[in-house]
């Protein structure tokens, strides 16, 4: 998107935002969230520390949570080194301890917590386009899925030529010790990456774009013992003054961000916490080539300012005025940090103030020289790197905070409510395609100092517009539609604040912020399609709408940055708020997304689709919906009418299918408005602690038909765990479900239950399925059927003894979905009753067979199935059936949380013979 500065105007009034120091989780998501350890003194301490060192280091691994968190807020926070974290894939293919989401849009919650964690390292954040297809055993498999190595290669090489590091630590081997497939594929990636940036004969089309090559400096992994040949040990339980607390301590908290995985419950001790690290190859002279141990991974290389100019070698004649401009720079630098004084931190920004000046005087030189483009581009990423940290240290130094936020609606008439209580005032959601609306911006000075000339530059999309208000000064509007407005604002004295406000209006053809990748079908693609190319390897794409605020202290000048926000009322936090972004006048959802129909079941079904509106003032428009050949709903078209912007409402259609074969369908709705079509929802992705983005997803319910008996007359209660979408698929069959509550499990009559199955990871997150599985067994022994299914933290329920006889639950699985299936026990009834099961029934599976099964049992368990992945031995703790008191019981590790929901008939009719053990002929 091409964006250009479009005002520059006088300041009246103001608030806050500057950026945490290293946290590109931030600047690149715009959100508020600040952590106390990156504002006020502590925040400029970190940030003085990276004005002393000009180290920079990539930190490699597969999915989030795999990163050592410890080393990386060392690096950044204590050591001041440029750091970033380069992830393979964004996890969408794990399963979901907090929430629904699954697949792409677990992909965009698993971004959110990992750049919730990166703000406590103090790293950016980059990816690659390939997904996560769920647990892979091997390398080899890994690279089959994602298509070979040069895919996520070649985005590993636009990060490091990029960023320029001059170290490369993989989180992993490449080898069998690594574990996960998509681990070893990391670090064989790494190694390749490290030698791929640096030749120009790979990937031309990064080079003719402007990139170049770069060699970092040297390589190492992790993944490495105490007791084994490390080069070297870092105490990440070293305490640091600034952040309260040790290293680990510290990233441990940003590592509980990560609760869909499970990662939050991880704490240590304070005292020594070490990680090792093994040089692999090098290309500076170190003690640790020759086997040795080091004292940093910077070790042989010169990471002072100086150093930038030492590194051109020959080259270093034709810039002359580079060595002692660095030399004072650095100099500044270090005054700046041995001045510093918790007291009066405004002392350090004369420092500052002057350096800002001499990196702004030095980037000119450097640009305007005759150095080779190898040479410039090297230094410019340095200096512009110092511009940017003394920006932030600066604003800290002044205490000066900038506020964009959207103005709220004109407060309208809101209807009576009988209860007696307010009706909220409606807010502004999301900018829509040919909206006006206005934002205010603030500069606020809380320091001590006297801030002159300060001016906003409104930072927006080429084809926006926008105009100054000038109301309090009653001259009316300015409409300057792009150019830069000389005048610039009043003094502010400390404890004053500055404002502008701002008329925007969005054009017809603004795009919406959304992902900048996406897979038409996440079950089967595991790499990403880019819609936007110079957006590929950031974590999401940028927002639409920043500011500047520049101003002089003294004889120079600062400048602090800011992405403009809305503000809402969430029920139950309060005021809350998050980037401005562009979404569509109509928000189209389809309820459900998939539907189960048997092929043989008559009759019609309800489909109910939801629309949000985003449009300001009454709104008219149509809804229908868009169906297979051959089918109805009734009516055919609905009449939309909505009052105010974030209105809700929900329609219903009943759809009668026409004459349907076992196989895939699909319906859409479509609401019309304004001459154009909207066929697509969206949804804010967040969670109190995250920041948020967007997960848009068509208007499309995808008909799985398939030929199912369904017994008549069985009663399911349904407990969930984690979150799947079992109790809707077995409802949209026809079946009796009912989802059992914590009350009725603790007291209720379990006995009006036919069959009772346990969610998903229920003993991991449930505690009072926990307390009352002695309920569920009694259940059991009085002629129920109990189905249990998978749980994550297998030694918690082994020591739980949860099962009526003895087994043990393992990590064993069934990746590969098309691994073949042996039927154990041919004569058993799950085979037969109400569906005849064969071989043909275990095709189309999605993602893996099944995970967590058991690796013991008593003998009074019979096994029903048999599965392996290749060159592995069969696995037959899959499908346990055993017979307890008066009743049956069966533990299952087989995926059907994925199956159902995707529609595959064999794993549908397999599932209903299961529900139906214990009950045949009933």
């Amino acid at each position: 998107m091409q964006r250009a500065p479009v005002l520059k105007l006088a300041l009246t009034f103001g608030l806050l935002v500057c950026m945490p120091a290293g946290s590109i989780g931030s600047s690149v998501l715009g959100e508020s969230h600040k952590l106390p350890q990156d504002i006020g003194i502590s925040g400029l301490e970190l940030t003085l520390r990276k004005l002393q060192t000009t180290a920079r280091l990539i930190h490699t691994t597969a999915h989030p949570d795999d990163e050592d968190g410890g080393m990386l807020t060392f690096e950044s926070r204590g050591q001041g080194a440029e750091v970033v974290l380069l992830t393979l894939n964004r996890g969408e293919g794990g399963q979901n301890k907090t929430g629904s989401e699954l697949f792409d849009s677990l992909g965009v919650l698993r971004t959110l917590e990992l750049l919730a964690a990166d703000q406590y390292y103090g790293v950016e954040q980059r990816f690659t386009r390939v997904a996560d297809f769920g647990f892979s055993k091997t390398a080899e498999e890994t690279f089959t899925q994602w298509h070979g190595h040069e895919i996520e290669l070649a985005d590993m090489v636009r990060v490091i030529r990029s960023f320029r590091p001059d170290v490369l630590v993989a989180r992993f081997q490449g080898t069998a010790r690594d574990g996960h497939g998509h681990h070893q594929a990391s670090g064989i990636l790494t190694r390749e990456a490290f030698h791929a940036a640096a030749d120009p004969s790979k990937f031309p089309e990064q080079i003719e774009a402007g990139l170049v090559p770069w060699q970092a400096k040297k390589l190492y992994m992790d993944n490495v013992r105490a007791d084994e040949d490390y080069t070297l040990r870092i105490d990440t339980g070293a305490y640091d003054n600034a952040l309260g607390e040790s290293y680990i301590e510290f990233s441990l908290e940003g590592l509980q961000h990560q609760l869909s995985q499970g990662s939050g419950g991880v704490r240590v001790s304070p005292g020594h916490h070490y990680s090792y690290y093994k040089l692999l190859e090098s290309k500076v002279t170190t003690f640790g080539i020759a086997g040795g141990h080091e004292q940093s991974f910077f070790d042989g290389i010169d990471t002072t300012l100086p150093g930038l100019a030492e590194r051109l070698g020959a080259e270093q004649s034709k810039a002359p005025f580079l060595m002692p401009a660095l030399v004072a720079i650095q100099d500044l630098a270090s005054k700046a940090l041995a001045d510093l004084d918790p007291r009066s931190p405004e002392r350090v920004a004369p420092y500052l103030l002057e350096g800002r000046k001499a990196l702004e005087n030095l980037t000119r030189q450097v640009e305007a020289s005759s150095l080779s483009p190898v040479a410039r581009i090297d230094l410019l990423t340095g200096l512009r790197t110092k511009r940017r940290q003394v920006e932030t240290a600066l604003n800290l130094a002044l205490a000066l905070e900038l506020e964009v936020s959207v103005d709220a609606p004109p407060r309208r008439r809101q209807p009576a409510d009988p209860t007696g209580f307010a009706q909220p005032q409606q807010t502004f959601l999301v900018a829509v395609p040919g909206q006006t609306f206005t934002l205010t911006a603030r500069l606020h000075n809380r320091g001590k100092e006297v801030i002159t000339k300060p001016a906003i530059q409104l930072d927006v999309p080429h084809d926006w517009r926008v105009t100054e208000l000038k109301e309090r000064s009653g001259s009316g509007e300015n409409d300057d539609s792009g150019a830069q407005l000389k005048e610039e604002g009043k003094p502010l004295q400390p404890g004053d604040t500055g404002d502008v406000r701002f008329r925007v209006t969005v054009p017809q053809n603004a795009p919406y912020t959304r992902p900048y990748w996406h897979r038409s079908d996440p079950q089967t693609e595991t790499v990403y399609s880019i819609d936007v190319p110079e957006d590929v390897t950031l974590p999401f794409p940028p927002y639409p709408v920043h500011a500047t605020a520049s101003y002089g202290a003294g004889s120079l000048k600062g400048e602090i940055e800011s992405v403009a926000r809305i503000k809402y009322i969430d029920p139950i936090y309060g005021q809350e708020q998050r980037p401005l972004a562009v979404g569509p006048p109509m928000s189209v959802e389809l309820q459900p997304v998939g539907q189960l129909v048997a092929v043989n079941r008559k009759g019609e079904d309800v489909l109910t689709v939801g629309l949000r509106n985003n449009v300001t003032g009454p709104v008219k428009a149509t809804l229908r919906l868009e169906l297979p050949s051959g089918w109805r709903a009734e009516p055919e078209s609905q009449p939309v009418a909505f009052a105010r912007e974030g209105e809700f409402n929900s329609y219903k259609f009943k759809v009668t299918p026409g004459e349907i074969r076992e196989g895939r369908y699909e319906v859409k709705a479509v609401a019309e408005y304004g001459g154009r079509k909207y066929g697509e929802g969206y949804k804010v992705v967040t969670r109190q602690d995250l920041g948020s983005f967007y997960y848009y997803y068509p208007a499309v319910q995808r008909v799985s038909a398939v030929a199912v008996k369904v017994p008549q007359g069985l009663k399911v209660g349904y407990i969930m765990g984690a979150g799947d979408e079992i109790p809707d698929s077995l409802a949209q069959l026809g079946l009796n479900v009912e989802t059992i509550s914590p009350a009725d499990l603790a007291t209720g009559n379990l006995s009006r239950f036919d069959t009772i199955v346990v969610g998903i990871r229920a003993y991991d997150v449930r505690q009072d399925v926990r307390d009352n599985n002695k309920r569920l067994l009694e259940y059991v022994a009085a002629g129920g059927t109990l189905i249990v299914q998978y749980n994550q933290a297998v030694a918690s329920f082994n020591a739980g003894e949860y099962t009526p006889y003895p087994a043990t639950a393992t990590q064993l699985r069934v990746t590969a979905e098309e691994a073949p299936v042996d039927i154990l026990a041919p004569q058993d009834s799950v085979f037969h009753y109400p569906n005849e099961i064969n071989a043909h029934d275990f095709e189309g599976w999605v993602q893996e067979r099944g995970t967590y099964f058991m690796g013991k049992w008593d003998e009074k368990y019979k096994p029903l199935l048999a599965s392996h992945d290749p060159g592995e031995a069969p696995l037959a703790g899959g499908l346990l059936r055993a017979t307890y008191g008066k009743g049956t019981y069966i533990y299952s590790g087989y995926a059907f949380f994925r199956q159902l929901p995707a529609g595959v008939p064999g794993a549908v009719r397999l599932f209903v013979n299961i529900l139906s053990a214990g009950h045949e002929g009933k």
